[in-house]
């Protein structure tokens, strides 16, 4: 099968294959709900801070202003971008998590993987058309959005999916750089939101020489950190700019070498889209800082506490009263398993919606 091929053959139209992909996740519903889903600060925060929404916008930006750079299809990597978070759970990385060992626990080991569901988002649970379910995407974006950067061995995939894509071998170059552009947004956006939220502070992450190295940027140009927002905003600026100079200039060569060979990367080769390794380590330094400052910042894990109690009493209730899910997600009980259909309802829902329907089934409010 050929990467821009799909699953149902359509018509030709003004439109190439991966433009037109990218037009209909733009056009779903779970794209919009998107809005209302945490990134690290819940929605109802403030209207200033990241949600998955504006997450997703900022990665296909950085990833189309890299892909056509590299001289790649630009449009692939901004479809693969902007569906790459269709699968997220509300409350973040935690609402992943403790779904997956709610399903673990009833007996289902698969779990639940976000990479996997946005799979299914696309595929199995999005129905725009008359004839199939999901969106009818080319495959080479859903390969994208499966694997990320790297072979799939998550967890157990169907026969029928399998067949259709070498799970054991590397996605599209251009799926690649969605996966460091996806690095390179959540790392600026995640210190803009941290320091405007006072929860960190740039004195607190100069110890990182990376960040140190940006800040002697900013400072240079003049702008004095008493002018907060600007001040966030040429920072974040010059982070982005620098990620992505780096990514380019060590990327570059071993990208028109992999386009020369056109031959699919199998699980041992290594991907040509990265950093150096000095400015790698630095990345992972600054991650592991990021963690223990921002993410783990009892005012975080408070909120996703009360998100991840609010998801596993939905779990629980849902299973108790299949009659409280919507529709069309009842409709799907006649075909899926219980369990499978709790899991896809829970994970479409927005944080402001998840902790209303808990409030609601359970008479109080967390």
């Amino acid at each position: 099968m050929q990467p821009h091929e799909r699953f149902y053959p359509i018509s030709d139209d003004f439109r190439s294959p991966y433009a037109r992909d990218r037009d209909r996740i733009i056009h779903s519903g779970s794209f919009r709900r998107l809005e209302y889903k945490t990134q690290v600060f819940l929605n109802q925060e403030g209207d200033f801070f990241r949600t998955r929404l504006t997450h997703s916008i900022e990665v296909s930006q950085v990833a189309r202003s890299i892909a056509s750079t590299l001289g790649l299809d630009e449009a692939l990597s901004e479809a693969i971008a902007l569906a790459h978070d269709l699968g997220h759970t509300p409350f973040g990385h935690i609402g992943g998590d403790v779904l997956d060992e709610c399903l673990k626990s009833d007996g289902y080991p698969n779990g639940f993987e976000h990479n996997f569901q946005s799979f299914r988002v696309v595929t199995k649970l999005e129905k725009r058309y008359n004839g199939f379910l999901g969106l009818n995407l080319t495959f080479a974006t859903l390969e994208g959005i499966l694997k990320h950067s790297y072979p799939y061995q998550k967890r157990f995939i169907p026969d029928a999916i399998a067949a259709a894509f070498k799970l054991d071998t590397h996605p599209s170059i251009e799926a690649m750089v969605v996966d460091r552009a996806d690095e390179i947004a959540y790392i600026s956006h995640d210190i803009d939101d941290g320091v405007h939220s006072g929860l960190i502070s740039f004195d607190t992450l100069k110890s990182s020489a990376l960040i140190g190295e940006i800040l002697q940027k900013v400072h240079a140009e003049g702008v004095d950190e008493e002018e907060d927002e600007m001040f966030r905003y040429r920072f974040s600026s010059h982070l982005i700019n620098h990620l992505v100079y780096s990514l380019l200039d060590y990327s570059k060569e071993r990208v028109a070498q992999q386009r020369v060979l056109s031959a699919t990367l199998d699980a041992s080769e290594p991907i040509p889209v990265g950093f150096d390794p000095a400015l790698e380590t630095e990345i992972k330094k600054l991650k592991k800082l990021l963690f223990a400052k921002l993410y783990q910042h009892n005012n975080i894990i408070r909120k996703m506490y009360a998100g991840k109690q609010a998801i596993i009493g939905l779990y629980h209730a849902l299973k108790d009263e299949p009659k409280i899910l919507p529709r069309y997600y009842k409709e799907q009980l006649h075909v899926r398993s219980t369990h499978r259909v709790i899991a896809d309802y829970i994970a479409s829902l927005s944080d402001r919606y998840a902790m209303q329907l808990y409030n609601e089934v359970y008479g109080k409010s967390i």
